[in-house]
């Protein structure tokens, strides 16, 4: 096992990208021969094959399949003490954050507060689907995701689900909106304007208008909170919208809240991962975030 080195994986980890001797070697700059042997080095160390031939691919073993995710691990471990240690004795620190493209811009800037205006913080802002954010919280290149979706978890999964928050979901449109009656008879009054279908939001609103027997009159759907914010602005019609959203148009007067709908909720969430050198960024912020709530 001595003769184990990153030199060795990363030789590995490029054929098993690659599916070739002759394309990993054209990527790392050197001669295939010398790859073959490094490979063959790495098999003997490890006392397993790690390839077999597929015509003329290279595939992963069972063992290889398995050396590539602790070779992969034991990378990521490598950029994350890179990255923190030459940070550690900087005078400006990173904190990097991806956030659902659908999330809360003012959730968003509440979370953020902590750290806002500091001269010795730096925030880096990602937006993007969940899929595409996750991945980057794995590969280290975020230490937050902000999110109002629970990743899907089981005994192998790496996430750490920090619960920040938990908004109320009203009914908000323009002052000249109607505001008399139930809540049934607010929803038969007005045009929505709803969250996309994928949302958990509108999951919600949906059982819901079904418990009470409503067909809904919908004037437009959007999986971008900001859109529903302009789109209740206009006058558009209602939104079934949390009020955070719209904090500052029902400060000034020119949203009002015609309803709540205590049936619905709409949860936020931070995942990070488990790092041997977490941001400490984060453990300020999320501590922060503990004690306000």
């Amino acid at each position: 096992m001595s003769a184990l080195n990153l030199h060795h994986l990363r030789l590995f980890r490029a054929v098993a990208r690659d599916g070739t001797l002759t394309g990993a070697a054209r990527a790392l700059n050197i001669s295939q021969s010398a790859v073959s042997t490094q490979i063959k080095a790495l098999e003997a160390s490890l006392g397993h094959a790690l390839f077999q031939r597929s015509g003329r691919n290279l595939v992963l073993t069972e063992a290889g399949r398995i050396a590539l995710d602790h070779a992969e691990e034991i990378f990521r471990a490598a950029e994350d003490l890179t990255a923190t240690l030459k940070t550690a004795g900087g005078a400006r620190q990173a904190l990097r954050i991806g956030a659902l493209a659908t999330l809360s811009r003012n959730f968003q800037m509440a979370f953020l507060d902590p750290v806002i205006g500091r001269e010795d913080v730096e925030i880096v802002l990602r937006s993007g689907p969940q899929e595409a954010l996750l991945r980057g919280l794995e590969a280290m290149s975020l230490d937050v995701v902000l999110t109002n979706l629970v990743p899907a978890r089981d005994a192998s999964s790496p996430y750490l689900v920090h619960r920040l928050a938990e908004q109320p979901v009203s009914l908000i449109g323009t002052p000249t909106r109607q505001t008399d009656g139930d809540i049934a008879a607010l929803l038969a009054a007005h045009p929505l304007i709803l969250p996309a279908l994928e949302t958990s939001l509108r999951a919600g609103f949906d059982a819901l208008i079904e418990r009470l027997g409503l067909v809904p009159r919908v004037a437009a759907e959007a999986d971008d909170m900001a859109m529903m914010r302009l789109l209740a602005r206009a006058d558009a019609g209602v939104a079934v919208i949390p009020p955070i959203v719209v904090q500052d148009e029902l400060a000034a007067g020119t949203l009002t809240e015609l309803a709540r709908l205590d049936e619905i909720s709409e949860v936020f969430y931070a995942v990070a991962i488990q790092r041997r050198f977490p941001n400490p960024l984060l453990a300020e912020i999320l501590e922060a975030q503990a004690t306000s709530g």
